[in-house]
């Protein structure tokens, strides 16, 4: 792979190994005129993107007052069935106690789990989410930085976190703290993007998870190197096909791309459209008779269980115990 410019070198580090030694990088991807590039550490070979163009990464306002309004205006009961799916995963390890879900996002996740029986509780720093987690479905979730967040008189039986690992520049230091606050014995659950999978490896610098908010890029084993440094152990990696996001990110832009009739833009490998947009479109898929989603719902677990069974994904969903 080619070496690291210069400019690329500004307070490199890898979170997964320590690596500071600038000769140790090499350029993975960068597509001409974009605004990111993906390095690898050729210690231990993970993917990631350098400092340099992380810098001004905010997630404050990661989410604005439109998407809100597309999501107040979606299907409760079809997100909750969703995310039941993980606890079909997540039951196999641990069936009850504290929960403590890391980026409660728009809080549905924390839905089903009190469905189920967990004590709850969720942080969320971007605020948009934090409201309507509060507001609009009264769950116990504060609107603070995850990094700020003074140690609490207790520990927790569970931490998960979906799609954030990849957001986070300082990920060993993150998983870190989660370890503080795990019970001995107490399981971290995750999802992140999986750049080893076969979809990521096909599309490589066109895959549509890499862009400049996921800072890491993790494989089966840089994900488990890294919890096995935090004092987490690994036991099981599964594959996930999100069946929602391949709806919003993958079929709306095509939709989009084919509407416009033009052989241009159907060569295109971005389309402009906004995370309210988004929503909206997935609203389509939700807003129908209960018996209709009932049938949809069991259809989609029934493909989404295919899907991992065969090892066909671009996120995995991985269950680590804490063990010192």
């Amino acid at each position: 792979m080619p070496t690291l410019p210069e400019f690329m070198k500004e307070n490199i580090l890898c979170c997964v190994c320590n690596n500071t030694n600038e000769n140790e990088f090499s350029l993975k991807y960068q597509k001409p005129n974009s605004n990111y590039a993906v390095v690898t550490c050729n210690t231990c070979n993970h993917h990631f993107i350098p400092h340099y163009y992380r810098k001004q990464i905010k997630y404050e306002q990661y989410k604005n007052e439109a998407v809100t309004n597309a999501v107040r205006q979606g299907n409760n009961w079809v997100k909750i069935q969703r995310h039941k799916l993980r606890f079909q995963f997540i039951k196999k390890f641990i069936k009850s106690g504290y929960l403590f879900d890391l980026g409660a996002g728009w809080g549905h996740f924390m839905l089903a789990a009190k469905e189920l029986g967990y004590k709850i509780y969720g942080v969320e720093i971007s605020e948009q989410p934090y409201l309507y987690c509060k507001n609009d479905l009264k769950l116990p979730v504060d609107h603070i930085d995850f990094f700020e967040l003074k140690n609490t008189d207790h520990q927790f039986d569970v931490i998960t976190m979906w799609d954030v690992l990849e957001h986070i520049d300082k990920a060993d230091v993150f998983l870190k703290k989660c370890n503080e606050l795990t019970k001995p014995g107490g399981y971290l659950f995750l999802q992140v993007p999986q750049i080893d999978s076969y979809i990521a490896k096909k599309h490589k610098d066109d895959w549509k998870m890499m862009g400049l908010d996921h800072v890491n890029y993790f494989g089966k084993e840089t994900i488990t190197k890294i919890l096995e440094r935090n004092g987490y152990q690994v036991q099981k990696i599964k594959s996930s096909f999100e069946i929602k996001l391949f709806l919003m990110y993958t079929v709306l832009p095509f939709i989009k791309r084919f509407k416009s009739k033009k052989k241009e833009s159907l060569r295109q490998t971005n389309v402009t459209i906004n995370a309210a947009q988004r929503q909206e479109y997935f609203n389509k898929f939700t807003n129908k008779p209960l018996w209709q989603l009932k049938i949809a719902v069991f259809f989609h677990n029934c493909l989404y269980n295919t899907l991992s069974f065969f090892n066909i994904g671009e996120e995995m969903m991985v269950a680590a115990k804490k063990i010192n």
